[in-house]
């Protein structure tokens, strides 16, 4: 299976730190999923026009490690849109500091809902 760059800009890129990794310098998994839900987020509330919290994730398996001083880069991009949530498939690749080649780290599907003012679920305009 080839992994294909996606072709929009990242919804984020950040700079793994070493506040970031383990003692080996590897990148911890949680941090990586954290900077993933940062991304849906993004889209969701974007989508929305409004507060939109996570509900789910599918199962992540991590096809590459991450080092500190990498940059990630996390494509989000909304794929299914029900009566209140929105399902985002959410891609991170890394690229080592002084090279220009990325490689696929992992990928989930994020789902959100939207919710009001007292955090209920609330319908999605369209």
């Amino acid at each position: 299976m080839t992994d294909v760059l996606p072709g929009a800009a990242p919804t984020i890129r950040v700079t793994a730190m070493p506040g970031d990794a383990n003692p080996y310098g590897d990148i911890f998994g949680g941090w990586l999923m954290g900077q993933m839900d940062l991304a849906a987020g993004s889209v969701a509330s974007r989508h929305s026009g409004g507060r939109a919290v996570t509900i789910a994730v599918d199962a992540m398996k991590f096809h590459a490690p991450v080092l500190v001083g990498d940059e990630v880069s996390v494509f989000a991009t909304l794929i299914a849109v029900g009566n209140t949530s929105m399902t985002i498939e959410v891609e991170a690749w890394r690229r080592a500091r002084h090279v220009e080649d990325m490689c696929k780290v992992t990928q989930a599907r994020f789902v959100f809902v939207a919710t009001d003012e007292e955090r209920r679920p609330r319908r999605l305009a369209g």
